[in-house]
């Protein structure tokens, strides 16, 4: 098969053409693969091999399917998941982790693992040891993050789908970035096991990211359900995720709301994006309500989600010493900048902010009591320039002063956290949300700028709403088709 014919197809119809016996499961390997060696070096999206030798007795929805897992919380036995840290390179897995397990049981071929920054802490892609992922539609700019990698591979068309995970924004951010269909699944209903029962306090999940809905939605029957070790029993729906593409969402009540406390004055494409899709919506017989404030208090979530987040990264750091016997020059500086901050949280000012979480959870809930869905931006800016983010010359040297000194504490008192907030947060402010809330949301390739560039919007559903997304979403995409625009790497 030649690469514009594979680039037409999505992961469900290669399947079907698999199962029809029109093409083999080596030859969509064989296409993957040379589409990859002729894109990587240029985008940086795929870190390690996989080795794959698909035979021809592949069974399940996706048999004979090229695939690639992040390189973050996805462990293939046998193989190192580096999360991006040079102190975990070498570190190998001892077994699949169950998210991977079920997609070599759908038939899957995965022959590769994708960028990710340093533990996933950041809205972009810029690992040092493996270098920055660019993004296909602007080698300039990030694809986003954390599964910045897995983007850039799908919107470069190496494959039609990736493998995900999402503890602040990491598939809705990369998505919006890259052009593509990014579903966060609600807290529990995708594992994270064997290695652990939950994330964060199950703020991440796993999941895809796709150019289709029909694919995320496929995706998400084969992740879904509980495992022995897990913390739940997920409810599922009687009707699969899959049968959901295509099905009526009947009328909704959508509110729509763009300032954010983080970042009150958004791009104008942010804007642009969001009444586009109002537009949409209104022309399909929905209500789109614009909201005079946000349904929830922002600016004391993104503290808060910060504060759990930087405690969260000290107890990795510290993990990964543990397992490898690393010290503190196997770690970025902003990596140990966010665990000095986290070790010198208190125990009681951590678990309020976890304690909050109903809080903001019950101010979600109350809207949802007059709407069905939430309706943002994905994105509040472009995606950024490569090394955007990166710490002034002057601070990064008064952080590594502290570093070596043991004194990193104090850099809480400093510009620097102030400086981490509005950069890692200012151009994202709108995902974490749905993590603190445990809360489905979806961002949608419905715009792009004058200039080429992809923009997403996200919607954000009650518990259990990840059908009446994917319904809402497969609309949409009728509506406003995005699976035929293919970036120009």
């Amino acid at each position: 098969m030649d690469f514009d014919e594979y680039r037409g197809h999505d992961a469900t119809s290669l399947a079907k053409l698999v199962a029809d016996k029109q093409v083999s499961a080596a030859e969509l390997l064989a296409t993957a693969q040379r589409r990859a060696a002729a894109v990587n070096p240029k985008i940086n999206a795929i870190v390690r091999d996989v080795p794959a030798s698909p035979s021809d007795d592949l069974t399940g929805p996706f048999a004979g399917v090229p695939f690639l897992i992040k390189d973050l919380a996805q462990d293939y036995a046998g193989l190192p998941s580096s999360a991006g840290s040079r102190a975990l390179k070498s570190l190998i897995a001892p077994e699949h982790a169950t998210v991977v397990q079920r997609w070599i049981d759908a038939g899957l071929v995965i022959f590769g693992k994708t960028n990710t920054p340093e533990f996933g802490a950041k809205g972009i892609t810029e690992p040092e040891v493996w270098g920055p992922a660019r993004n296909p539609w602007d080698l300039a700019r990030s694809p986003g993050g954390s599964s910045g990698g897995s983007a850039a591979a799908v919107a470069a068309g190496i494959v039609p789908c990736a493998g995900a995970n999402d503890g602040g924004g990491s598939i809705r951010i990369p998505a919006a970035s890259c052009g593509l269909v990014g579903l966060k699944p609600g807290r529990g209903l995708t594992p994270s096991g064997p290695a652990v029962g939950e994330s964060m306090h199950g703020a991440a999940v796993q999941g895809v990211v796709s150019r289709t809905v029909r694919d995320t939605a496929a995706m998400l029957d084969v992740l879904s359900g509980g495992e022995p070790w897990g913390p739940y029993v997920p409810g599922l729906p009687a009707e699969s995720f899959a049968s959901c593409v295509g099905a009526d969402p009947g009328k909704l009540r959508i509110g729509l709301r763009v300032p954010s406390a983080i970042n009150p004055t958004p791009h104008r494409e942010a804007f642009a994006a969001v009444e586009a899709t109002a537009a949409a919506l209104t022309e399909l017989g929905h209500h789109v309500e614009e909201l005079p404030q946000a349904p929830f208090d922002d600016a004391a979530l993104a503290r808060d989600f910060l504060l759990t987040w930087f405690v969260y990264s000290a107890w990795e750091l510290a993990e990964a010493k543990r397992l490898t016997g690393a010290g503190d020059d196997d770690f970025e500086r902003d990596t140990l900048i966010m665990a000095a901050i986290g070790r010198a949280t208190s125990s009681v000012d951590y678990l309020d902010a976890v304690q909050r979480r109903q809080e903001h959870t019950r101010r979600l809930s109350t809207f949802f009591e007059s709407y069905d869905l939430l309706l943002t931006p994905s994105l509040a800016t472009l995606p950024p320039r490569i090394g955007e983010f990166d710490l002034p010359v002057a601070l990064q040297r008064g952080a590594d002063v502290l570093i070596k000194t043991r004194t990193a504490s104090m850099l809480r008192y400093t510009k620097i956290v102030d400086d981490m907030v509005d950069k890692n947060l200012g151009w994202v402010p709108y995902t974490q949300l749905a993590n603190i809330t445990g809360r489905p949301a979806i961002s949608l390739p419905v715009h792009w700028t004058a200039e080429g560039l992809p923009l997403g919007v996200q919607f954000v559903a009650p518990l259990a709403g990840e059908s009446l997304l994917l319904k809402l979403a497969a609309q949409l995409e009728q509506a406003m088709p995005w699976a035929g625009r293919f970036a120009p790497v």
